[in-house]
């Protein structure tokens, strides 16, 4: 297949714009261990202690199949990035991939969305916290988990705070830091499977009370995806976003994310199938076998594993319960303090790129962080607390805007290999031809399989940013005039936010509460036709609008509308949709999910293009960025990169 023409950057009128020049002022400290534990202290977080019981009410004990499901889909998608961070190790690193490959458009799309999924992390993990605390503060949630004000979201606030001042510090201190709490956050989720494992152990739980699947084939699907599985395996990308501060990152960061997955994907198969074990029906409140009532049980909803050693009238089981409720403090504060690191790498890698203002690059001279992309990611967490006080309501959302980041691993290893085949590789997967379609279509089944609702609400966020991009990034590098974007930009906010209201698609069938019946809401034809429209027009009139440059980059992202759109449509019609009777059954609906992955596969790998950075990549001859001395540097932050301001073409 042919790829798609390439600009060279003579062409264009520009020079190059220097990515890498705040990259030499980070600090290169991190071992393999201490990228392992950082990814491993990601993982186990929030998701061990709540995400159990959330599996068990959607799917009965074919949980444990969902866990084991989601971590080899997991594992599709981290071998794929193993190749790219081998070769180009960088701190942000995966919202700057796609940039690489497909240019401004696609990197601005699928890097909005990561950041809304990094920002609202450190939330959910301070919602984790308040939630078991509830247990002996009373006050914190209501009965339905969600935070209380002003008790909850003043304690989860300041818990935010807790996890900037850990951040800013500096990454020796936290790497090294974080090597402990992980060790604990590891011995204790092991112990629980062994005490709750010997000692309170119901086999009866496995089949029956209807079988191994009571809720069937369909609901141990959507469970990977919907009660918090693939979000606890999601922390495997801190080794990736860390990359550009390890001390060897082309063979450490590779080792560190596949070995993460594989030990977190052994570590939550053996805690569900312990903790399905241990259900005490009368105790859990709910009439034996009534799985999907798990999710509203009181008490339990608050403290899973808690209550489940609380439940078996042992005295040893019941002294663990208290430890469980330390660890309920250590896990989720652990993981949301590399959270907020990682939403500051994001926000940085972003700002590398040129989606965000320069200013946000600015590294301190003492604890060479990226300090102010730290303060951003902090408050913008804490607005998560208000509209989404839940971890049950959140949860759904991050996992799917994650994950449709995540689409770019499978495509970027076979148009790297095309536009970077110079770059040395450390590790190489083996089999990309297959293996990498696969990491692609995982990553696609992980965001179909969550539902209609949460899919329409991530392409809402997602798409309601496109007016930042011509506002900021396209006058930039002078695709289009400033005022032309202004215009563009706001014409296409109105419509957007207009329509998005009209639907009332978004947020009705997240929670329990304020959901609307089908009959309330416009014939969705007729809807998802206006959403075409104003997407399509807005890109088109921006390709019409643009310089060659950007004509190329819009040219570059039209498989990725497409293939949005597309899923938009067959997940209202699927079996994970809103019909009562699905115009797409199960499983037939996986087969046309799969069938449009494969066509968005093959032209997303052809519509990839050697850009101007990539191209000064390979140019330089390594993917490695070397650190830069700052010894003797003047106080106060470094001065932020320039990104390349257009130039007069020379002439004679």
């Amino acid at each position: 297949m042919a790829a798609a023409p390439r600009l060279m950057p003579q062409d264009t009128g520009a020079e190059p714009p220097d990515m890498e020049e705040s990259d030499r002022r980070l600090v290169r400290s991190m071992t393999v261990w201490q990228l392992f534990f950082l990814s491993m202290g990601a993982i186990i977080g929030s998701g061990w202690l709540f995400a159990v019981l959330a599996a068990d009410a959607t799917t009965g004990p074919a949980s444990a199949i969902s866990w084991i499901i989601g971590g080899v889909l997991v594992l599709f998608v981290a071998l794929n990035y193993a190749e790219i961070s081998g070769m180009l190790p960088r701190t942000g690193a995966i919202v700057r991939y796609p940039h690489l490959t497909h240019g401004g458009f696609t990197g601005f799309i699928l890097g909005w969305a990561y950041l809304l999924s990094a920002v609202s992390v450190p939330a959910i993990e301070a919602e984790a916290v308040v939630t078991y605390a509830n247990t002996y503060i009373h006050g914190l949630v209501n009965s339905q988990a969600v935070l209380t004000w002003p008790a909850g979201i003043l304690l989860g606030i300041g818990l935010m705070l807790l996890f900037f001042v850990i951040n800013f510090v500096g990454i020796r201190f936290m790497s090294r830091f974080n090597t402990y709490i992980t060790t604990w956050k590891f011995v204790i989720p092991t112990l629980t499977f062994i005490l709750l494992f010997i000692l309170n152990f119901h086999s009866k739980n496995y089949g029956g009370y209807g079988g191994f699947t009571p809720l069937g084939a369909q609901a141990m699907l959507g469970a990977v995806a919907t009660s918090g599985i693939v979000f606890s395996y999601l922390g495997f990308r801190q080794a990736l976003d860390f990359g550009g501060e390890a001390r060897n990152p082309q063979r450490d960061v590779p080792i560190a994310t596949i070995a993460s997955v594989v030990a977190g994907m052994v570590l939550y198969t053996l805690l569900q199938l312990s903790f399905t074990g241990a259900i005490h029906w009368h105790v859990f409140g709910v009439s034996p076998g009534n799985w999907a009532g798990l999710k509203s049980s009181g008490a339990v909803n608050a403290a899973p594993f808690y209550v489940a050693a609380k439940s078996a009238g042992i005295g040893i089981l019941g002294a663990w319960g208290t430890i469980l409720l330390i660890d309920a403090f250590v896990s989720p504060n652990g993981t949301g303090y590399i959270y907020l690191g990682t939403s500051a790498r994001t926000v940085y890698g972003l700002t590398m790129v040129g989606y965000l203002p320069r200013v946000f690059a600015s590294i301190t001279s003492r604890f060479r962080i990226p300090w102010l992309a730290l303060v951003a990611s902090g408050v913008v967490a804490c607005l998560f607390f208000l509209p989404l006080p839940s971890w049950y309501t959140l949860v759904g959302i991050i996992t799917s805007a994650t994950v449709l980041t995540y689409i770019m691993g499978g495509i970027g290893v076979p148009i790297l290999r095309r536009t970077a085949s110079s770059l040395a590789r450390p590790y190489r997967l083996w089999g990309a031809a297959v293996l990498s379609p696969v990491g692609f279509l995982a990553a696609v089944l992980i965001v179909y399989w969550s539902g209609f609702s949460i899919l329409m609400t991530v392409l809402a966020a997602v798409f309601i940013a496109l007016p930042i991009f011509v506002w900021f990034y396209a006058p930039q590098r002078g695709w289009i005039p400033l005022n032309t974007g202004l215009v563009l930009g706001a014409v296409f906010l109105g419509l957007w936010i207009l329509t998005q209201r009209w639907g009332e698609w978004v947020f009705t069938t997240l929670s329990g509460t304020g959901a609307l019946p089908l009959s309330a809401h416009p014939e969705f034809g007729l809807f998802y036709f206006v959403n075409i429209v104003e997407i399509l027009g807005f890109a088109g009139a921006l390709w019409y609008l643009s310089d060659a440059r950007g004509r190329q980059a819009v040219t570059s992202t039209w498989w990725l509308l497409v293939f949005l759109l597309g899923m938009m449509g067959v997940s209202y019609y699927g079996a994970y949709g809103p019909l009562p009777t699905p115009g797409i059954v199960f499983p037939a609906d996986l087969l046309v999910v799969i069938l449009l992955g494969l066509l968005a596969y093959g032209w997303a790998v052809h519509s990839g293009y050697e850009t101007e950075e990539i191209a000064a990549i390979v140019a330089s001859g390594t993917g490695l960025v070397r650190e830069m001395p700052i010894a003797g540097a003047p106080p106060g932050d470094v001065a932020p990169p320039t990104f390349g301001e257009p130039r007069p073409r020379p002439t004679g």
